[in-house]
């Protein structure tokens, strides 16, 4: 019932908040380092991730179902969705099309990182302890466990981000992966964060109909950094963020070619890839973005069958 009504609030919002936002001139600045066939996506309004966000709130709000961990979650999703906010409000006012800088960002992600750690490490159940998948035994982190904590918040917000770039993939990638987890999350007893969950892939599946390529409009860093907060807070409170490599694969990936990329480039002086993320390798290799958007929905599907079956 919360996902129809997540998904229809969504819907809804469209033809309302698209055309202010064409209104304010929040329009997308394409990168000139990035693949020439995106410069036509220049113009197309962005902050979109504000559609889903206000769908995911008012129905959360109506669900009455304010339980630490519904909320902490939500508060993952609107705390590094501020960040995402700022540094749009950046690009789309100041017109620079890298927003905020790096090291604010990971200052101000540390931060919301920090924050939630706390307060997981306070009231997990578990204490330092995780799940592992594929395994019954529960992993101690000890004293590695809040900093283990901080690199999940901060990678996962930053690969949802970096998933980002072809119309209709983070959203896509996200709705399979959230709805995965929310599928495990009512397996291992957390009913309150599968709701949450469903709730996501509601509003998800709502902006989706205007991202689709091709795009009417980007959710923006307002949306991905919101998305891979309330993403890793999921995996967290469930005790199982090692499945992030596995649910989320698609977005490990992305990170991992960025990662690649640059330290060869820096240490040979050879890129691996045409371009990275390796989602615009794939362009460049004359694929048509909607078939890269395509296979990264199958292999989402095929690694969230496999982190289902996992536990």
């Amino acid at each position: 019932m919360y996902f129809i009504l997540s998904l229809a609030i969504s819907v809804l919002l469209g033809p309302v908040l698209i055309p202010y936002l064409k209104k304010l001139k929040f329009g997308q600045t394409v990168r000139e380092e990035g693949p020439k066939s995106h410069y036509i996506k220049t113009g197309t309004p962005t902050m979109g991730g504000v559609m889903f966000l206000i769908a995911i709130l008012v129905s959360f709000l109506i669900s009455r179902r304010f339980s630490s961990n519904a909320t902490f979650v939500i508060a993952a999703l609107f705390g590094f969705g501020i960040i995402g906010f700022i540094d749009d409000f950046k690009k789309v006012v100041l017109k620079r099309s890298l927003g905020l800088r790096a090291y604010e960002k990971i200052i101000l992600q540390f931060i919301v990182a920090l924050a939630l750690s706390m307060y997981h490490a306070k009231t997990s159940t578990l204490g330092t302890y995780i799940n592992m998948p594929f395994m019954e035994s529960n992993f101690n982190m000890a004293f590695l466990y809040m900093p283990f904590l901080l690199v999940v918040f901060i990678a996962s917000t930053n690969s949802v981000n970096l998933t980002d770039g072809l119309d209709g993939l983070a959203s896509g990638v996200t709705i399979i992966a959230t709805l995965a987890l929310s599928l495990i999350a009512k397996k291992l007893g957390f009913i309150d964060i599968s709701l949450i969950g469903f709730i996501i892939c509601g509003g998800c599946l709502g902006f989706l109909y205007y991202n689709k390529y091709p795009a009417k409009v980007f959710m923006g860093d307002t949306g991905s950094l919101a998305l891979g907060g309330a993403f890793a807070a999921m995996t967290i409170r469930i005790n199982m963020p090692f499945l992030i490599p596995i649910v989320g694969f698609i977005y490990f990936l992305e990170s991992i070619s960025v990662i690649l990329q640059v330290s060869s480039f820096k240490l040979f002086k050879k890129r691996i890839f045409k371009m990275a993320p390796i989602h615009h390798h794939f362009e460049l290799c004359g694929w048509k973005e909607t078939k890269v958007v395509l296979l990264f929905y199958i292999i989402t599907l095929i690694m969230s069958l496999i982190g289902y079956y996992s536990i």
